[in-house]
C-alpha cells in the first residue's frame, strides 16, 4: 500500500489515442457493464440476467479475445475480466457489441479491488494469462501471481475450482509455479510434460501467446485445483 493505505498499482493505463467507435463505447457501453467496487461485498450472480450457472474471472485480460471466446463458448457462464489498459477494454468492448455478448462485466482498475469485495467461495474458474513478467530482479515481486494473490484468489475460489495460468517466459513460469505449488490452497493437475506443454482445446490463444508461438517461443499452461477447504 503507497500513502495513506492507497495500493500502489505497477502497469500501463493508457496507450494511444482511442479511435472514436471504441471511445464511445468506453463512454456508453462501458458503464452499463462494468463493475466498480464498493464498501460492500458483490454478488457476482447478480451482475448478470438471468443469474448465471457459474462465475469466471479473468485477470488482465489484455486484449479481451481470450475472454469473449470463453464467453461465447460458454454463454450459461457469467465471464468478470480485469484490465486497467483502457486500450484493451475498448478491444474487448467493440467484440462485445459486435457479437452480442451478454455474459462479460469488465472492472477495468485493479483486479486487487474486485477480488476484495467478491464473496468467500464464488468464482469457479480464474484465468491468469500472459502476464507483464516483470523481468528485471527487482521488480519480481510486482508479478501478479504470488503469495499475497494467491491468498486472494484461494478465498474467492470454490472448493475444486480451476486455476489457469500460462505464460512464454521461462523465469516468470518457474516463479508461478514454485509460489502456486508451495501454496496449501492448491495442488497442480498435471500428469505428464503434455499436459503443460499442449494448449487444451478449451483454453482460447490469445495474441500474445500467437506472437510467441510465431516467434519460436515455447509456451507454457499450467493448471492448478482449488483443495477442499479444510483439507490442506
Amino acid at each position: 500500500m503507497g500513502e495513506a493505505g492507497k495500493r500502489v498499482f505497477y502497469g500501463r493505463r493508457k496507450g494511444r489515442s482511442l479511435r472514436a467507435g471504441r471511445q464511445r463505447l468506453v463512454e456508453e457501453l462501458l458503464p452499463r457493464i462494468g463493475v466498480v467496487p464498493g464498501e460492500d461485498r458483490i454478488d457476482p450472480a447478480m451482475l448478470f440476467e438471468p443469474p448465471p450457472r457459474d462465475i469466471w474471472l479473468e485477470v488482465g485480460f489484455g486484449g479481451g479475445e481470450h475472454l469473449a471466446e470463453q464467453a461465447r463458448m460458454h454463454p450459461d457462464v457469467g465471464m468478470i475480466g480485469c484490465e486497467p489498459f483502457i486500450n484493451g477494454v475498448a478491444r474487448l468492448l467493440s467484440e462485445i457489441e459486435r457479437d452480442g455478448l451478454e455474459n462479460i462485466r469488465i472492472h477495468a482498475d485493479d483486479a486487487r479491488d474486485l477480488i476484495d469485495n467478491l464473496p468467500d467461495a464464488s468464482i469457479g474458474r480464474t484465468f491468469v494469462l500472459f502476464a507483464d513478467p516483470w523481468p528485471k530482479a527487482r521488480h519480481n515481486r510486482r508479478r501478479f501471481v504470488g503469495p499475497e494473490n494467491l491468498d486472494r484468489l484461494a478465498r474467492v475460489m470454490k472448493d475444486g475450482a480451476e486455476l489457469r495460468l500460462a505464460s512464454d517466459q521461462m523465469p516468470l513460469i518457474r516463479w508461478m509455479l514454485f509460489h502456486t505449488i508451495n501454496h496449501p490452497d492448491f495442488e497442480w493437475t498435471a500428469q505428464e510434460p503434455q499436459d503443460w506443454r499442449v494448449r487444451p482445446d478449451d483454453w482460447p490463444p490469445t495474441r500474445y501467446e500467437a506472437k510467441a508461438v510465431g516467434g519460436g517461443i515455447a509456451c507454457a499452461y499450467l493448471a492448478f485445483r482449488r483443495r477442499q477447504r479444510g483439507t490442506a
